[in-house]
């Protein structure tokens, strides 16, 4: 087949490269020349959005992080994390998983893009001169809006903090987070159980630091990660395949109902009546 791509056609690159012996050039920076000191997590934004972070935004963006960090097992992905653990399935394996199923679109990754999805296009509806009621009428008559309602409970635990942490920084005047509020108070006077959640603030402050839907999903990605590892060990504490067990009484067959085989048979696998058709 033809590629287009000749044998000697070299593969460009502007994230970096590594010179096995001598160095690795990380965003057109020596990785341990230059970057050694910086904290992992300014690292790792950096490799996103190619662009360094003051100090108050870097503490906002670890904050994003350490307040969704709870090593409670019965959370949905967490709980991949133990069975994992439960299984005796390698770390890598049992965390790589939990973190696939954390993308879950009701309250997992895809919520938090799509908050973030909406607030930006709301904002440029906003700017254009529509109200934000309205703009609000007008995603709820084609589309959910994600980012408000909790199936847990009406009020997110994490917001507050947050908040009251983008104040102190003077990082809570963005245009994306003013509307975020804006939005709250809209659906509020519809149904007082759409409380902005963790999900829309998270998504409104990283507008306002100028994130990208992909740079926000890529920073959104391992957010529930420090919160896998206690569970993972928890498991592997216990005696295996006794996290979260199921006991057989616990099982109600509502199927076909059971069948006798008929003595003799040279199939047991098979039914009576199959027999009978066949005879």
């Amino acid at each position: 087949m033809n590629t287009g791509v000749t044998d000697n056609a070299p593969m460009k690159t502007r994230m970096g490269i590594a010179y096995p012996g001598s160095h690795a050039l990380f965003r057109g920076h020596d990785l341990h020349a230059e970057l050694r000191d910086m904290d992992w997590l300014d690292l790792y934004v950096f490799g996103i959005t190619g662009r360094r972070h003051t100090p108050a935004q870097s503490r906002l963006l670890r904050a994003i992080w350490v307040h969704t960090s709870y090593p409670d097992a019965r959370l949905w992905n967490n709980r991949v994390a133990a069975l994992a653990g439960g299984a005796r399935s390698t770390p890598a394996l049992g965390l790589a998983a939990a973190l696939a199923v954390s993308e879950a679109v009701i309250y997992g990754g895809q919520a938090g893009a799509r908050a973030f999805d909406f607030l930006l296009r709301a904002r440029a509806l906003v700017e254009a001169g529509h109200d934000p009621g309205a703009v609000v009428e007008t995603e709820l008559r084609s589309r959910r809006i994600y980012g408000y309602g909790r199936p847990i409970d009406s009020v997110d635990e994490r917001n507050a903090w947050m908040l009251a942490l983008a104040e102190e920084l003077k990082l809570d005047g963005g245009p994306h987070l003013a509307l975020a509020m804006a939005v709250e108070k809209s659906l509020l006077a519809g149904n007082p159980a759409l409380r902005m959640n963790y999900a829309a603030l998270a998504a409104a402050l990283l507008a306002d630091l100028g994130f990208s839907r992909i740079e926000f999903q890529l920073f959104w990605t391992p957010v529930f990660l420090a919160g896998m590892p206690p569970c993972y060990l928890e498991a592997t504490e216990r005696p295996e395949g006794l996290t979260f067990p199921l006991a057989c009484a616990s099982i109600r067959y509502e199927g076909p109902p059971d069948r006798r085989w008929p003595s003799g048979s040279r199939n047991p696998t098979r039914p009576r009546e199959i027999d009978k058709e066949k005879s």
